[in-house]
């Protein structure tokens, strides 16, 4: 399916996704293992090569993903010091997942990600900038714990059931990095089908990171904004979601959202929910079209919209959460 968006971080871009969706074997969820790549017009490209499986009657799950990205950004507000910026982002990374099924619908796993990222200015006044706040480029490795409860009727277009992710990365020089550090995810996602198909849904997630570097702190994840351009050590949000059903193929979304960046700022400075500053809301509206009923598989078209002029258009596959 053909992918598209446009947004302040990687102005507009298009692209493809390839994939070949099969049950490997009756009792488990869909796989799927695929190709996706995104050329944009600020000379961007960005590509990933992925496998999401479910095996052995969906005892076990193994998720592996390969990225790579050269990515040109235009900044209306970087890192909150109200001027524009402009950056080059080079990263290269594989990150996987293993989860094996405990009890009921518990799983227990281990993760492990290895990435390259290289950041710099694109003007002198830029690098200025980043030195200023501690932004570098950095090499990291990392090892993990995860636990997991998922009891969604389907992993792509779920109807009912509720998600609980918590998971660790503990990145060490011992991998492979240059700095030993820590983060931590928390993310809850909830789902209740009612009135003839309509779908509610919520997420609320959280990250918190202990001595990561300016890169690796925690970042906006709500659509509409650019990811690394508000930064904090920590962030948690909660989104809500109307997926309203049109027909057979056809459903349409309402969302809002709201997310707050906490603790310890780039510059230093600590950071508050209870400041305006630090608050960051989203809504928005989409309208999804059925590509493979029986896996689950929609192409989703959104508009999001939030604070500061900070607005997104996307054409992806799957709903956000």
């Amino acid at each position: 399916m053909p992918q598209f968006s446009s947004s302040p971080k990687l102005d507009t871009a298009a692209g493809v996704l390839a994939a070949y969706v099969t049950r490997l074997d009756e009792r488990s969820r869909p796989s799927m293992f695929g190709a996706s790549a995104k050329y944009t017009t600020s000379d961007s490209l960005v590509a990933a090569l992925f496998a999401k499986t479910s095996f052995d009657e969906d005892r076990q799950r193994l998720n592996v993903y390969s990225f790579l990205g050269n990515i040109n950004n235009e900044y209306e507000n970087y890192l909150g010091t109200g001027e524009p910026a402009e950056t080059e982002d080079r990263y290269r990374g594989i990150f996987g997942r293993y989860l094996y099924r405990v009890h009921g619908d518990w799983f227990l796993g281990a993760q492990a990600v290895y990435s390259d990222y290289d950041l710099s200015g694109k003007t002198a006044e830029t690098n200025e900038a980043m030195r200023e706040t501690g932004v570098t480029g950095f090499t990291s490795g990392g090892l993990g714990a995860v636990l997991v409860h998922d009891s969604r009727d389907s992993e792509y277009k779920p109807g009912k059931g509720w998600y609980l992710g918590i998971n660790n990365m503990a990145y060490r020089e011992a991998l492979g990095g240059e700095q030993d550090f820590d983060v931590y995810r928390v993310d809850f996602r909830y789902f209740v089908t009612h009135d003839n198909g309509n779908v509610f849904a919520l997420r609320q997630r959280n990250q918190f990171s202990h001595n990561a570097p300016t890169g690796a702190l925690s970042t906006i994840r709500l659509r509409g904004y650019t990811q690394g351009e508000y930064l904090a050590q920590n962030m948690s949000s909660i989104e809500l979601e109307e997926r309203l059903r049109i027909n057979e193929r056809w459903t349409a979304t309402a969302f809002a959202g709201i997310a707050c960046l906490y603790g310890d700022g780039p510059d230093g400075s600590s950071r508050s929910c209870s400041e305006g500053d630090n608050r960051f809301p989203s809504g928005g509206v989409g309208v999804q079209y059925l590509l493979k009923p029986e896996a689950g598989l929609v192409a989703n078209l959104e508009y999001a919209v939030g604070k500061d002029d900070n607005s997104g258009l996307y054409l992806k596959m799957g709903y956000a959460f």
